[in-house]
């Protein structure tokens, strides 16, 4: 094995759902339409509270999906490899994860691309517990370090700062403890040493006085910083193959989805935490996770593009990290599209007038 790693076993994931196929469109690659005549597709995501997720959470709440003539269904899966595994086995039609996931899949055989990129900055930090006298990664020799889950972008995140910072893979100990309340039961009960999360999680350890930010990825400025240049967060990905045979469905997707994105930029943090289901704050408190996403609203990309030489830092530090990826020749042309997001963009331009 490459490194290792230890897993710990997450309990009591929230609002879990099983991978169901949706009426008609899953991998018989036909669109299936309901009563009310909506195109049917579901999307898979692992950690729906997430707030880097909000961006798919409102597109659904405030109807934009449905303007699209689409009913989708969303799908919280347990982690992201099971995200994956029902994005290529055809039982979603979408999933949404980072973009690091599409090159790590081409480096595998399987061709997906991002159509529309939700954030511009991972949203993410690294976490030390307050007792430990852990100011950055460099002092990360040696502990252990908690992660959504192995393999996933928490982990390709947390590897690559340690690695930056001059610490050998094998020195530093990755524990899959998920998030939320089991990310904050870690620090509480000392199985980690340090983490890698996003909000609300960040804001809860820090409510609770678990935790202290040692590096800081919820803006583009602090991404740069740290991993040298920008490193997109959550998009919508798709298959290559099957996006080929249905545009129109993929148009309509990002369409509602950059509608969000727009929104989102034009409301304040209390205003999108309205819109959003009272559970997802409930471990944390409204104002908490008000503040939590004040905090990061800069991390959502209005314009849902490719930043400028981003697949080129994903693949700098894939290529350090991953050895899926490390020694592959990996086409990142093919790993995303802006097509779609500018025909939204047009679009939208022209309903404005």
């Amino acid at each position: 094995m490459w490194r290792k790693k230890i897993a710990v076993a997450a309990a009591a994931l929230a609002l879990t759902t099983a991978v169901s196929g949706c009426s008609g469109s899953g991998g018989d690659g036909k669109d299936g339409k309901d009563a009310n005549g909506l195109t049917s597709a579901t999307i898979a995501l692992s950690n729906q509270q997430n707030q880097s997720y909000l961006p798919l959470i409102l597109a659904q709440r405030l109807g934009f999906f449905r303007k699209q003539g689409l009913d989708v269904k969303i799908d919280n899966l347990q982690s992201t490899s099971q995200v994956t595994d029902a994005l290529l086995a055809g039982q979603v039609q979408g999933m949404i994860g980072f973009y690091d996931h599409n090159l790590d899949l081409q480096a595998k055989g399987k061709q997906t691309e991002s159509v529309i990129q939700l954030l511009q900055a991972p949203g993410m930090v690294e976490m030390a517990r307050t007792d430990e006298s852990i100011a950055s990664p460099a002092d990360l020799r040696g502990k252990t370090v908690g992660v959504t889950g192995l393999g996933s972008s928490t982990s390709y995140l947390g590897d690559y700062l340690s690695l930056h910072d001059g610490i050998p893979l094998d020195q530093t100990h990755l524990v899959a403890v998920a998030a939320g309340p089991t990310f904050v039961a870690a620090f509480q009960h000392h199985r980690v040493d340090a983490g890698v999360t996003t909000e609300p999680t960040i804001s809860t350890l820090l409510q609770k006085h678990l935790a202290k930010i040692t590096t800081d990825m919820r803006t583009l400025a602090g991404t740069k910083a740290a991993l040298g240049g920008p490193y997109p967060g959550t998009c919508l990905t798709v298959q290559s193959s099957w996006a080929a045979s249905h545009k129109d469905v993929v148009q309509k997707m990002v369409n509602a989805l950059y509608a969000s994105l727009q929104w989102i930029e034009t409301h304040s943090a209390t205003q999108v935490t309205e819109e959003v289901p009272a559970d997802f704050y409930a471990g944390s408190g409204k104002q908490n996770y008000v503040q939590a996403l004040a905090n990061e609203m800069g991390m959502y990309d209005p314009t849902g593009q490719m930043p400028t030489d981003a697949p080129q830092t994903v693949l700098r530090v894939l290529s350090a990290i991953d050895p899926v990826v490390k020694g592959h020749s990996i086409d990142v042309s093919k790993t995303y599209t802006d097509a779609y997001v500018q025909q939204a963009s047009q679009d939208a331009g022209h309903a404005a007038k």
